[in-house]
């Protein structure tokens, strides 16, 4: 898309279109039109384009970087113009500059959850327990995808005095802040609005019945998103929101709503570990060992910590867990990889075989 005026705003600014999306545009194929996704759902996508809404497939596209991205909510592609029945084709799909991740349901592909957010908000309610591995694997989630974590809990109505429950939800985010919302009631509700000015992308994770679609609702000034109670047994949710939606916040921003998420399988997440468990890293300095495991090793100084009781031994235990889950998942990354370069070469040396038939 061009022919946009110095000074002028980008007809999707409020979708967040910004100068990093601008730099990448740069590569567009010619005779495209730019659009994201707000909407990814059995195998089509629905696109937000400065003319309106469309549908594509869903299928892999590649950029100019050479690489190929099957389309995911949140990300920037280029269009072929949509037909008279409001249907396009996409050409490619820009490069992201943050992707939050997992590893899929059969624990062999990594799934995008949302692509080109800068804020995550790790929604926990105040009607359950704090569930500290949950926390601080969302945490691991979002900071290796590139992007900033807030923990927001939510449903401070429901409680006489939130402030235990908030200290221990900032005790297992270190450097991360800590909001306390009530969406029913609409308090606390403006340092989330500050995050998205002017057109920032944030996108939400919990579990379900964790108040993220109440919280849509509110933040987007609608009933957008389809919201029920919970269990009164165990606080657990029921799933309403089935896909992973961008809406607009007409205060500034884009927000993605997601499904209540049961597994947060590990892809990646080295620089996720050593962020989310900050304070374990800045102990582990003090180890003898460069390559200190925190197990058995002499001269530990994390496990000294713990057995001082100024570390929280359960909490070095999950992060001993969720360790080994990535040490698991980086070995599953390079089989993958030595898997596809020998089928790189095995079709190479086929064709090689094939060549060009000459005639007698």
């Amino acid at each position: 898309m061009t022919g946009i005026r110095a000074g002028e705003r980008h007809p999707l600014h409020a979708w967040g279109w910004d100068e990093r999306v601008e730099r990448w545009w740069a590569g567009a194929p010619r005779g495209t039109i730019a659009a994201r996704v707000v909407r990814a759902d059995r195998g089509r996508v629905l696109l937000q384009a400065a003319s309106g809404t469309f549908t594509a497939p869903a299928s892999a596209a590649a950029w100019s970087d050479g690489a190929e991205r099957i389309p995911t909510t949140g990300d920037w592609v280029a269009v072929a113009a949509a037909d008279a029945g409001g249907h396009g084709t996409i050409a490619g799909v820009l490069p992201r500059f943050s992707a939050i991740t997992r590893v899929d349901a059969l624990g062999h592909r990594e799934q995008v959850l949302a692509a080109n957010v800068d804020s995550v908000l790790v929604v926990h309610g105040l009607d359950r327990p704090v569930r500290g591995g949950r926390l601080e694997r969302t945490l691991v989630l979002a900071w290796e995808g590139g992007a900033q974590p807030t923990v927001v809990a939510t449903k401070t109505d429901l409680v006489d005095d939130p402030t235990p429950t908030l200290e221990a939800l900032a005790a297992l985010a270190p450097g991360v802040e800590v909001l306390a919302v009530s969406a029913r009631r609409g308090t606390g509700l403006e340092p989330i609005r500050e995050l998205l000015r002017p057109n920032r992308t944030a996108v939400m994770l919990g579990e379900s019945g964790a108040g993220k679609s109440t919280l849509a609702n509110r933040l987007v000034g609608e009933e957008v998103q389809a919201t029920r109670g919970v269990r009164a047994g165990d606080a657990k949710g029921r799933h309403t929101t089935v896909t992973r939606d961008l809406l607009l916040v007409p205060t500034g921003g884009v927000l993605i709503d997601t499904p209540g998420l049961r597994g947060l399988g590990l892809w990646e997440a080295e620089e996720g570990l050593a962020l989310a468990f900050s304070d374990i890293e800045e102990l582990a300095a003090g180890c003898r060992f460069r390559d200190c495991g925190h197990q058995r090793e002499p001269g530990c100084a994390v496990r000294a910590a713990a057995e001082a009781g100024t570390l929280d031994p359960a909490r070095l235990a999950r992060y001993a867990v969720l360790r080994r889950e990535a040490q698991e998942a980086e070995a599953r990354r390079e089989a993958l990889a030595r898997q596809e370069r020998r089928r790189q070469g095995a079709a190479t040396r086929k064709a090689h075989r094939a060549g060009p038939r000459r005639g007698r």
